[in-house]
């Protein structure tokens, strides 16, 4: 018997050793890295995580193509616009594989336009199409962002210049536009259906991007056993499957085949269509409803809130946009999206806030699909790669001084509006955006409506605001998030 802890102590110490040793191998495998913990991986190392802070460092150290681990998983990581672009465009078969996201699949149950079942591409090219191309009945897209602008003019005017968080109102309006679209009306700011929707969206992001969720991603078995934030979250996110469905019940009864109203009427009509095969379901409508509202939501309302803090951080930058705008149009009519081509500056300027973003984009993984060789390392089937997007926005080999804030980035010699293949917010490849238009013409007519009838102003001092970490500081309550919105004159 006294024999026994001792054999006890041997047994541990030799599994450690195997797992250490197997781990060394796989490690050896990969392309390299930083040094990982035993267990931990590099979650804890500060020298490595949050990436948009470090990986100009790592990518000098390991080059364009390296490994992270998080515990026990490897992460490629990829940097630099051609690397980027060699693995989603040159390689899109190979890197368009999804990894299971433990959380979001829980809700899902892999369901829906972001889905992992097979029917997801299915999905994704209806979905796009969509909202791309189809106008939903008789409004447009452009209608209804149009419509929800000037109540969001409304809105703000309300606080009669006094300082006011951005955040929660901006909020509003883009989740109305997602309303319209998805369900075919909008809803008055103070409707507590509406409030309470926004509100278990919020909730359900803040979880995903928080310790507790990490946690519950790690060990989803045990977690379901035990109380926790988890428990309120997941309960949540049934009452707005349930709301969902709700309206979709509604929308059978009033079904028009030849005037679709919106996102639900158009999937319906499909479903419909395509009655007894397999490829569609209710649930997918459910959870394609939920995902678009999810994504659409909190990514455009970022955006948004991002570029009006900026440009009151740059009243130069805002005074200019505004004074193209009014040559154009003055104050004898609202903007529209055809406007576009004709405001150069002001749309610099929006590119500008989209590309300034740093840490936007450390959530969107893919994975391999089979086993590949790429720039010179192999990468297994099933390995989890992470195209950084803030290292294609900030890339020097790409932008002159692309730390600086400046909307000549996007601008000729003549003072034009020019592309940069090195922009690339929406990803690319088979994963890519299936909302991106419908985003890009959010962004452009609420900030430019807003342009028109406000001047933003800061309420810290602009040095208070640290562009390094404000966008990744907006999901923070705090005073960086209020401003004072100025009625103009014109």
């Amino acid at each position: 018997m006294e024999l026994l802890p001792g054999a006890a102590i041997l047994l541990v110490l030799f599994l450690l050793t195997l797992w250490a040793f197997r781990f060394l191998q796989r490690r050896s495998k990969l392309p390299p890295g930083p040094t990982p913990w035993l267990f931990l991986g590099n979650l804890l190392q500060k020298d490595v995580l949050p990436l948009y802070k470090t990986y100009a460092k790592l990518t000098k150290k390991y080059g364009p193509v390296f490994t992270i681990w998080l515990g026990a998983k490897p992460m490629i990581v990829i940097c630099g616009y051609e690397a980027v672009k060699d693995a989603l465009v040159t390689h899109n078969e190979e890197f368009g594989g999804r990894p299971p996201i433990v959380v979001f699949d829980h809700v899902t149950k892999g369901y829906g336009v972001i889905g992992k079942h097979e029917n997801w591409k299915t999905l994704r090219r209806f979905t796009i199409s969509t909202l791309r191309n189809f106008g939903m009945g008789k409004r447009s897209m452009a209608e209804r962002i149009l419509e929800e602008a000037h109540c969001l003019v409304g809105r703000i005017s309300t606080f009669e210049g006094q300082s006011f968080d951005i955040i929660p109102v901006i909020t509003a309006a883009v989740g109305n536009v997602m309303c319209s679209v998805i369900f075919g009306n909008r809803y008055s700011y103070e409707d507590k259906n509406f409030i309470e929707l926004l509100e278990i969206v919020k909730a359900f992001t803040s979880f995903f991007l928080s310790i507790p969720g990490v946690i519950y991603s790690a060990l989803p078995n045990i977690m379901n056993f035990l109380p926790g934030p988890h428990k309120k979250v997941f309960s949540d996110c049934n009452k707005t499957f349930n709301f969902i469905r709700n309206n979709m019940d509604a929308h059978k009864k009033t079904l028009d085949s030849e005037n679709p109203r919106d996102f639900i009427d158009c999937f319906l009509l499909k479903l419909k269509k395509e009655q007894g095969s397999s490829l569609l379901c209710i649930e997918d409508l459910v959870m394609s409803v939920f995902q678009l509202f999810l994504a659409g939501t909190e990514s455009t309302t970022s955006a948004i809130s991002y570029g009006l803090i900026l440009l009151a951080r740059f009243p130069h930058v805002q005074a200019k946009a505004q004074q193209e705008i009014d040559e154009l149009v003055g104050a004898n009519r609202a903007l529209c999206m055809e406007d576009r081509m004709k405001l150069s500056y002001t749309s610099a300027v929006l590119h500008e806030i989209i590309r300034f973003q740093q840490g936007a984009n450390e959530t969107f993984p893919r994975m391999t699909t089979q086993d590949v060789n790429f720039r010179g390392h192999f990468i297994p089937q099933g390995t989890i790669v992470l195209p950084l997007w803030v290292s294609m926005h900030f890339d020097p080999l790409c932008w002159e001084d692309p730390e600086k804030f400046d909307p000549g980035h996007f601008l000729n010699e003549k003072g034009e509006f020019q592309k940069n293949n090195a922009y690339l917010p929406f990803s690319a490849g088979k994963r890519s955006c299936p909302g991106e238009g419908m985003a890009d013409m959010e962004i452009f007519l609420l900030l430019t409506i807003l342009l028109q009838h406000f001047t933003f102003e800061l309420i810290l001092d602009p040095e208070d605001i640290n562009l390094e970490t404000l966008f990744m500081d907006l999901r923070k309550n705090g005073k960086h998030r209020y401003l004072r919105a100025i009625k103009r004159d014109i």
